[in-house]
């Protein structure tokens, strides 16, 4: 019986053995195929992991080539301003030095047209006078001397002379 026993025993044991042993196959089934699909899944994380590192390169190089394009424009920008500012400048210069002579071309016709008036008799003074722009004759009384505007004055019609009086005071 005891042989019974132990045979029993080995038998049982012999069959535990048998059923682990397909179950440890199984699992190493399993994982032999998981591994395969594990492989597979990091050779395509290696593939897009360099094509990210082909499109980074890439990028930085056209940044690069950008960023040189716009500094080498902010340049040419930069010098346009430049330039333009000077030209700017030197045109304010002859602007006035234009005006200065304007002026001094006005202030000489005026005192051609002042020693003019001056050298008239006051009574042709007075009706040239009358008969322009009140602006005008204003400008030219103002250049000549009191006494002779006072003359002049007196020869005008006392409504006209009068209206360039308070021009003249203005």
């Amino acid at each position: 019986m005891m042989k019974l026993l132990l045979l029993s025993l080995f038998t049982l044991t012999s069959l535990t053995a048998l059923e682990t042993n397909d179950r440890l196959f199984e699992c190493t089934e399993i994982f032999k195929a998981r591994k395969s699909e594990l492989l597979v899944e990091l050779e395509r994380i290696d593939e897009q992991k360099q094509a990210l590192s082909a499109l980074k390169t890439a990028t930085e190089e056209l940044l690069k080539k950008r960023e040189t394009k716009i500094s080498q424009e902010e340049e040419v920008v930069e010098r346009k301003l430049t330039e333009i500012s000077s030209k700017e400048e030197s045109i304010k210069r002859i602007l006035q030095k234009n005006e200065a002579v304007l002026k001094e071309t006005k202030n000489i016709k005026m005192n051609n047209i002042a020693q003019t008036f001056a050298k008239m008799k006051a009574a042709s003074a007075a009706n040239i006078l009358s008969d322009m722009n009140p602006v005008e004759a204003v400008l030219i009384l103002a250049s000549l001397k009191p006494k002779t505007v006072g003359k002049i004055l007196t020869k005008m019609d006392p409504k006209k002379a009068s209206a360039l009086t308070l021009l003249l005071a203005k």
